[in-house]
């Protein structure tokens, strides 16, 4: 009897061991956003909605299949600056859950993200989306401003005095305008994708 017990808890612990599995430390998975998120709009404690786009195997198998559901939350978020201060995002991953229903708590850091035509990017070590500085782009308002001034100026005064003023103003205009505008937001769009990567190893059983 004691024998027949005892092959049946080894039978038993083999296939638990069978059945569980570590997704490693430095795993990297591909998510792809359910939901829209902004710096325009996002405060602490935004929900964060994603889908894994690529697979997690180990040793041929499987462990995470792609559509599998990731929960998080905005951990800030600082919209851009009129004169000074680039927007951020932090989001913290919380939860994946597998296709059977089981979920799973971890806490991947973020390793890059869409730029969506813009210069936002991760900044790894604070796990922060940061968006790029505005230099080039003000250059180019207050320019654009300017050189329409001058060439006001220029017809109504018919002289290059007239020009010249015009392009005072128009440069005067155009930094004004250029110090109450707000700078890019930071923007994760449905669809968009970021990378992470686990910080330590996630039992999966």
């Amino acid at each position: 009897m004691r024998r027949v017990l005892v092959s049946t808890w080894i039978a038993g612990s083999l296939a638990a061991l069978a059945g569980a599995a570590d997704i490693p430390q430095g795993t990297h998975v591909l998510l792809r956003m359910v939901n829209s998120v902004s710096t325009r709009t996002a405060e602490e404690g935004t929900q964060v909605y994603l889908q894994t786009a690529n697979p997690i195997a180990v040793d041929g198998r499987i462990l995470v299949p792609v559509g599998s559901y990731v929960q998080g939350v905005v951990s800030h978020a600082r919209r851009s600056g009129k004169v000074s201060g680039r927007a951020e995002l932090g989001i913290r991953l919380e939860t994946l859950t597998l296709p059977s229903g089981k979920a799973l708590k971890f806490a991947p850091k973020l390793n890059s993200v869409d730029a969506n035509e813009s210069d936002q990017k991760v900044a790894v070590e604070e796990s922060t989306v940061k968006q790029g500085p505005d230099y080039g782009r003000d250059a180019a308002r207050i320019a654009i401003i300017a050189g329409s001034g001058a060439g006001l100026g220029g017809l109504t005064d018919r002289s290059w005095s007239g020009a010249g003023i015009g392009a005072g103003a128009g440069g005067a205009v155009g930094f004004a305008a250029t110090l109450l505008t707000r700078g890019r937001e930071v923007e994760l769009k449905q669809g968009s994708t970021l990378d992470v990567v686990f910080d330590r190893a996630v039992a999966i059983e």
